[in-house]
């Protein structure tokens, strides 16, 4: 229903945020995945009627019952999968700052140690 929402908050977090963070956490590449997510849930909602070019937007906002059920999905859906958008991107992040501190380090260096 509105599970992609969750997500589309928190790259509009990181995006205004962006310029607070280190160059080397590569805010970008979580905006760009979050962004990328949301649009294509929203495209698939979009095209199973759940989303409507016409207030409330969001066919689940009809009744209270349905909102009711809405905001539980974006808990029990839309949470996990920002948490686990975060958590990729951390892993990337990681490896890429990983292996491109392996090549910084000059040949010979290690035979020092």
């Amino acid at each position: 229903m509105a599970c992609f929402v969750v997500p589309t908050i928190a790259g509009l977090a990181a995006h205004s945020a962006r310029k607070r963070f280190p160059e080397n956490w590569h805010v970008g590449w979580l905006t760009t995945m979050v962004f990328g997510g949301a649009m294509g849930l929203g495209v698939e909602h979009y095209a199973h009627g759940e989303i409507v070019p016409w207030p409330p937007f969001f066919t689940a906002m009809a009744t209270p019952a349905d909102t009711a059920a809405m905001l539980k999905e974006m808990a029990i859906v839309g949470i996990p999968m920002t948490v686990a958008l975060v958590l990729a991107w951390a892993v990337l992040v990681v490896a890429y700052e990983k292996i491109m501190a392996a090549r910084r380090v000059p040949v010979g260096a290690d035979a020092a140690l």
